[in-house]
């Protein structure tokens, strides 16, 4: 199949619907084969905000790979898990023969005032957002050195990986390391010609955003938040008058990073924000 991406696969964390899916489509379209991860069960500290994705989200996924005539290899994994994701990457990569590209996508969203935090919510948000992205990585590079073909990386951060934000303390802190680890590992790999970089969204229309807990950090006075009540706030976050950016408009973005076309770009912190970093 020809495209942007004929020949490659891409290895994709938290796929089975969202930002994750939406990755996994676009580049199958342009010629990806995919390997696709995700949890597909329940966090304790995230489920009173928002479900998580379901072994039947992620076989959606499949179908819709499939359906461009691309192959995937889609497993259950949890990215805390370390052992877990390794042998995930590993049936990919023996079923599709090499590894290209690395989106450490996977991530969560709870809310609450720094100092009303729980152990639990900080914990299980530095595990999954942070130590799920090192692991993302650790699993792929050793690979990826093998086959000294080079590839790209790309690791999504937030607008919150740039600034502060109120109510996201433990989120915005996981954030910011991802742009640690990144920055660290550009340098690193560079000898390999395997690029590393950071996306950095604003409000993406994902259920991850468009659900109460996150209105509510727009309309906190309110204990009924609804969408339509947090949508004035959500266009007050960005430069552009828009609530929230759309997956295809992530996606885009990460097409360029990981296609030929971004060749020569590594180590860097790209905002598809809406203007919300400089605002």
């Amino acid at each position: 199949m020809a495209g942007r991406l004929a020949g490659k696969v891409a290895f994709i964390t938290g796929a089975a619907r969202g930002q994750g899916r939406n990755h996994a489509i676009r580049m199958a379209e342009q010629g990806a084969d995919i390997i696709a991860v995700d949890i597909c069960a329940e966090i304790d500290s995230v489920t009173p905000f928002y479900p998580l994705a379901t072994p039947d989200e992620l076989q959606e996924t499949v179908k819709a790979v499939e359906a461009t005539g691309q192959r995937i290899v889609a497993r259950q994994a949890d990215v805390r898990d370390l052992d877990g994701l390794q042998k995930a990457f590993d049936e990919g990569v023996d079923q599709l023969g090499r590894i290209d590209i690395v989106l450490a996508n996977a991530g969560i969203a709870t809310y609450g005032k720094s100092w009303e935090l729980t152990s639990e919510m900080w914990r299980d948000m530095i595990d999954v957002n942070l130590t799920g992205v090192f692991h993302t990585a650790k699993v792929a590079v050793p690979k990826l050195i093998d086959q000294g073909e080079g590839g790209s990386m790309v690791f999504t951060s937030s607008i919150g990986g740039l600034k502060g934000i109120q109510h996201v303390a433990h989120y915005v802190s996981a954030k910011h390391g991802i742009v640690g680890l990144m920055r660290t590992m550009s340098n690193e790999l560079a000898p390999h010609n395997i690029r590393v970089n950071t996306i950095h969204p604003t409000n993406v229309a994902t259920i991850m955003v468009k659900n109460p807990g996150t209105y509510s950090m727009f309309v906190p006075e309110d204990e009924e938040a609804t969408e339509e009540k947090a949508i004035p706030g959500m266009v007050g976050l960005n430069s552009l008058a828009v609530p929230w950016v759309e997956c295809d408009d992530i996606t885009n973005a990460i097409m360029f990073l990981t296609s030929d076309e971004g060749r020569y770009v590594t180590g860097v912190t790209l905002p598809v924000d809406a203007g919300a970093f400089t605002k």
